[in-house]
């Protein structure tokens, strides 16, 4: 309960931060996201990556395994 209030307060500042009539931040925010979104997206596209090498991996494994089993059966 107490950090669901606590999130809302904060939701709340932030809000107030970003508003022209309040700190009127939204400036800086702005500026803030248009330098890391560059960043975000390098993070991103790397874990991409290396979520699709895994995939890559996994998936050979797989026909590998089912080739063994294959040849297992044929022996029977």
């Amino acid at each position: 309960m107490v950090a669901l209030i606590v999130g809302i307060v904060l939701i709340l500042l932030a809000v107030v931060a970003c508003v022209p009539f309040g700190l009127a931040w939204w400036q800086d925010v702005v500026v803030f996201l248009r330098g890391s979104l560059p960043v975000l997206a390098v993070l991103i596209g790397l874990i991409a990556v290396f979520i699709g090498i895994a995939d890559i991996k996994d998936r050979m494994e797989a026909k590998k395994e089912e080739e063994e089993e294959a040849k297992e059966n044929a022996g029977k």
